[in-house]
């Protein structure tokens, strides 16, 4: 099998991870907020995610001479290593329930923010979790200034959330007022002498076409719209609930790389005498296969019952819905081999290191601006908030790639 075994291959693979696990939450949305139902695009998701970890056991983890001590994938098949195993799919279970409630969260909290958060609670736990069972390999006095940076972080994304949500009611209310003044002004007056807000004249960011009839990103016009189109209605709900939801998705996360890191390393010696430690490939085989099961069991049971008042569906229905399914599968395959890489990486450098990757908000928050047109026509507080926030990952994620140690 092929192992990562250098620094600087660590951190390529915790770059490229930070890319893929960054990107696939902005797929995940812009079908959410066309009007799919989540339940089928996390249905098609968790096929292809399974999909990345086949790949990648039977190409990295096939590669070499398998040895006693350095077996192959499909040499651990059949060892007596389930301590081990279940530690694994204990990872996937949480990994899949963290998963699955952020792409409710999403609607609720908005992208940026809610990456931001799940991101840095992931660090502030798991990370700390990991130093202490990576037996201290990796520098405490640059990797918990790193830790710092994160708690920093979270707590300026809430008061991102809380800025970005008070401008829209703004801008709601504000076009509220505009809109009875211009219907004041119709029954009042001649049709001709209206003088309409230019409201509609704008590209559409999420469909990419130019149109007189669709608003402008930022827009109260721009929010109603969006309300109509997407399948998880948020107006009228407590953003408590979204963040409620967020913090227990961070909860979640924390826990998956602890969990990975126990089936590797056995810390608790739990296995055997003589059994060698499961390779990072037969892990994350078993570690996805768990999620697999967890996500299809939920997401099915949610086709039938459907959670936030979301519209039921079916299988037959799932099955006759292409619309969007080509980027779910991709979204899939982005996030399989997304934590794939962070796990080789992790296993050469520690795990506590390669959580790095947690700085993904900084990718995901490109694409909702650069997508959704999130923090569009915003004030001026919430763009210094959402700065700030920026800046604590940039320091983060470049401090805790600089305590990478090397594991013996």
């Amino acid at each position: 099998m092929y192992l990562v075994e250098s620094k600087g291959g660590a951190i390529v693979c915790m770059l490229m991870s930070l890319f893929f696990l960054g990107t696939w939450p902005a797929v995940m949305t812009l079908l959410e907020r066309r009007g799919r139902l989540p339940q089928h695009t996390y249905l098609d998701y968790t096929l292809t995610n399974l999909l990345a970890a086949v790949i990648i056991a039977f190409t990295f983890g096939e590669i070499g001479k398998s040895t006693t001590h350095k077996p192959n994938f499909l040499s651990q098949l059949s060892q007596d290593n389930w301590p081990s195993v279940l530690f694994a799919m204990a990872g996937g279970v949480v990994l899949s329930i963290g998963n699955l409630s952020t792409q409710y969260a999403w609607a609720f909290v908005g992208l940026s923010v809610v990456e931001v958060i799940t991101s840095s609670t992931t660090v502030v736990i798991g990370t700390t979790l990991n130093y202490f069972l990576d037996d201290k390999i990796n520098k405490a006095e640059i990797l918990f200034p790193g830790v710092g940076c994160f708690l920093i972080a979270v707590c300026i994304g809430s008061a991102v959330h809380s800025s970005n949500t008070a401008d829209n009611k703004a801008k709601l209310n504000d076009y509220k007022y505009a809109a009875e003044y211009v219907l004041f002004v119709y029954n009042n007056f001649r049709y001709d002498e209206i003088d309409i807000l230019n409201v509609f004249d704008s590209k559409d960011l999420e469909n990419g076409s130019g149109s007189r009839n669709k608003a402008k990103a930022g827009t109260a016009v721009f929010l109603i719209e969006l309300e109509k189109r997407r399948s998880i209605k948020v107006f009228g709900k407590s953003t408590f609930i979204g963040l409620a939801i967020t913090f227990f998705a961070g909860a979640c996360f924390s826990l998956f790389s602890p969990a990975f890191n126990l089936a590797t390393n056995d810390q608790w010696h739990t296995l055997k005498k003589g059994v060698p430690h499961l390779n990072v490939y037969t892990t994350f085989f078993y570690f996805s296969v768990s999620c697999f099961v967890v996500a299809i069991i939920l997401n099915i049971t949610f086709l039938y019952h459907p959670v936030l008042n979301l519209p039921k569906s079916s299988l037959k229905a799932y099955l006759r819905d292409w619309d969007g399914r080509g980027w779910a599968l991709l979204a899939g395959l982005l996030c399989g081999f997304g934590n794939g890489l962070q796990f080789m990486g992790g296993q050469a450098a520690g795990y506590a290191a390669a959580d790095a990757v947690q700085a993904l908000p900084l990718v995901s928050t490109f694409w909702g601006i650069v997508l959704f047109g999130e923090y569009r026509k915003s004030s001026r507080r919430t763009y210094v908030l959402l700065g700030g926030m920026l800046l604590m990952f940039v320091v983060a994620v470049a401090v805790l790639m600089a305590s990478s140690g090397h594991r013996k």
